[in-house]
This record gives C-alpha cells, sequence and structure tokens, in this order.
C-alpha cells in the first residue's frame, strides 16, 4: 500500500501546502463543470471558469504551456458559451437547443484544429518545448480540446467525441507530469463525459420525436 501511495503522490513532497489545495479545489469545480454538462446546465460554465484560472495560474508555475494555452481557451470559450446558453433566438424564442454538427461546422472544426495546432507548437518551438516528448501529444491534445469546447459552446453533441479523446490521453501524461490529483480528475472526467454523451443523446433523440 505504501508502494502504491509513494508511486502515485512522492511528487507532492516537493510541492507547497498552497498549490496542493489550489490542484484540489481546481479539480473540485473541474468536476463540478463537467457534471453540470452532462445534465445540460448552464452552470457549466461559471464553475468551469473558476477551475481554468486556478489551472491556469498552476500550470504556469510549473512551465506547462500546452496546458496554459488549453485553459486560457477554456476561460475564453466558457464566457462565449455562457452568452450563447443565455441568449434567446430572435425568431423563436427560445434558449440555444443540443443539435447536431452539419457541414458547416466540420469545416469550422479543422479549422480549429489546425490554427490551435500551429499556434501551441508555434508556443513549444519558441520555448524550446519540443526537447519533451510530450509536447507533441500536447499538441495534438490542445487541438482536440480547442475543438471540443467550441463544440460545447455551440450545444453540439459531438462535442463529448472530442473532450473524451482528449480526456483518455490527458490521464497518463498529466500523471507523467506530475499532478496525480489532476490526473485522477481526468479519469473521473473521461466517465462523465461518457454518461453526459448519451444523456445528450437521449434529450436529443425525444426531441425529435416530439
Amino acid at each position: 500500500m505504501n508502494e502504491i501511495s509513494e508511486f502515485l503522490f512522492s511528487q507532492y513532497k516537493n510541492y507547497s501546502t498552497l498549490n496542493i489545495w489550489l490542484e484540489a479545489i481546481a479539480s473540485v469545480f473541474g468536476a463540478l463543470s463537467v457534471i453540470y454538462s452532462a445534465r445540460n446546465s448552464i452552470l457549466v460554465y461559471p464553475t468551469g471558469i473558476i477551475s481554468t484560472i486556478i489551472f491556469t495560474y498552476m500550470f504556469l508555475q510549473w512551465d506547462l504551456y500546452g496546458d496554459v494555452i488549453i485553459n486560457i481557451y477554456y476561460f475564453i470559450m466558457s464566457i462565449y458559451g455562457w452568452l450563447l446558453w443565455s441568449k434567446k433566438d430572435k425568431q423563436s424564442d427560445k434558449l440555444l437547443e443540443i443539435n447536431q454538427m452539419t457541414a458547416k461546422d466540420v469545416t469550422k472544426c479543422i479549422q480549429i484544429f489546425i490554427v490551435s495546432v500551429i499556434f501551441v507548437a508555434t508556443v513549444f518551438i519558441y520555448n524550446n518545448k519540443f526537447t519533451y516528448w510530450w509536447a507533441y501529444i500536447d499538441t495534438f491534445t490542445t487541438g482536440l480540446c480547442f475543438v471540443g469546447m467550441w463544440l460545447l459552446a455551440k450545444r453540439k453533441i459531438e462535442n463529448w467525441i472530442f473532450l473524451i479523446i482528449a480526456d483518455i490521453i490527458a490521464v497518463p501524461l498529466i500523471f507523467y507530469k506530475g499532478a496525480t490529483v489532476t490526473s485522477i480528475f481526468y479519469i473521473f472526467l473521461t466517465i462523465v463525459a461518457i454518461i453526459g454523451y448519451f444523456s445528450w443523446k437521449k434529450t436529443l433523440q425525444n426531441k425529435t420525436l416530439t
């Protein structure tokens, strides 16, 4: 048991108490955000904003620029999504509902992915981060996260697919970087994201039948 604990949490010996608490708080609010997202609740955004602010601060301290970029983008898209989910359509007087990607959305997602990968790669090259093998994976997962968050703001059901893939990749990667609590948090995110996908799918099917 001690060996397992040492393997999972030995890196925290060098962390300050403040950083440990901040990581825990950020993980809790991040978990709440995904739960609210699965429930199709607008509270996904205020809880997510708190989480991203804390994570951005932490990742900056650890020089994890890919994670910093993701969380800054999450913050921006949370504001954008909050506005979209709160705004009623002028013609139908309804709030934005769960929907599916269109051909136009596919084109937009490809553009977002390409631009994000180029941007992150440029940041990594400038900071000489491609000396680390995980930087290449970070570049790819950042693109997935950018697409997923944009689709979430648009309330597209496919957002879950991109976020689930990104979360699965992130679990071992974040653990390797020394953030065990956050890695465990991403396991939880993956499970809730899968539940969220099927919950949204059921809502979408019910809407189609009515």
